[in-house]
């Protein structure tokens, strides 16, 4: 049985669902492991026609958790590098999964949350939603997440909001193509994704799953050369002295060395 991740299914809509609310639904190794299972066994069952992303408690998903962080710091390189490729495998069987999917999102999506909402087909927003790409403020890197990112905003607005780390609103997110549609209240979320799961159920399903992998085979991106890349640049910075020293800040609750210290 899951630990983390809940499934089900009602109507053909299957909901997987990441319930650590008292981390804000943040993934470590476990999360990871679990949601790529989830996806494989939704894109395998004939009966799911549309699989909806969800989290319990105030936040969709604020990245990577504290004690995951904590054990990285003395990771090997090799260590971190396979570490980095279950993150991918897990993005990818989101991005892959032959039926469409939807990211119902509230709260805070940060570093990794933001990676999970871009590699779902679609994501509906409630208002209040806030995104960010945080990883430069601890010394490392939006890196696996990047090219699920920028094919859903544009490289133009990744290299902003990757190296400024800001949090943007979900208006912005809207703009920029992260999310499809921002709706006022949770229930307007669910109101929305019910209406989409009708639309769906109208449609040949094996010329859906036709559809998402012509859709991936015409993106410019090289997946493959990417996943290698990216996987290779986070785990060179998680272990070199600046990626050290973020880390190490964040667990510690202080500033980092290279933060301006402050003036009254």
């Amino acid at each position: 049985m899951a630990e983390f991740v809940g499934q089900s299914v009602e109507e053909g809509v299957a909901t997987i669902r990441i319930d650590r609310p008292e981390v804000h639904n943040a993934f470590n190794e476990v999360v990871i492991r679990e949601l790529t299972d989830a996806f494989a066994s939704a894109g395998a069952d004939d009966a799911t026609r549309l699989v909806v992303l969800a989290s319990g408690g105030p936040s969709f998903s604020a990245g990577a958790d504290v004690n995951w962080m904590r054990r990285m710091i003395d990771y090997s390189v090799e260590e971190n590098v396979a570490d980095a490729a279950t993150m991918a495998a897990m993005l990818d069987a989101i991005r892959c999964c032959p039926k469409p999917v939807i990211a119902r999102v509230h709260g805070a999506a940060f570093g990794g949350g933001v990676g999970l909402t871009a590699a779902c087909d679609i994501a509906i927003a409630v208002k209040t939603a806030i995104f960010a790409l945080t990883e430069v403020k601890l010394g490392i890197l939006p890196a696996v997440i990047s090219p699920y990112v920028q094919e859903k905003i544009g490289p133009g607005a990744l290299r902003r909001y990757a190296l400024t780390a800001e949090r943007f609103d979900a208006t912005e997110a809207r703009r920029l193509g992260l999310v499809s549609e921002v709706v006022e209240t949770e229930a307007e979320l669910d109101e929305k994704i019910a209406f989409l799961a009708k639309l769906v159920r109208k449609n040949g399903p094996e010329a859906v799953a036709a559809c998402k992998e012509v859709l991936r085979e015409i993106q410019p991106v090289d997946w493959s050369a990417a996943t290698a890349a990216t996987t290779r640049f986070i785990a060179a910075r998680r272990v070199s002295e600046e990626g050290q020293e973020g880390l190490r800040a964040f667990l510690d609750k202080r500033a980092p060395s290279w933060e301006p210290t402050r003036t009254r």
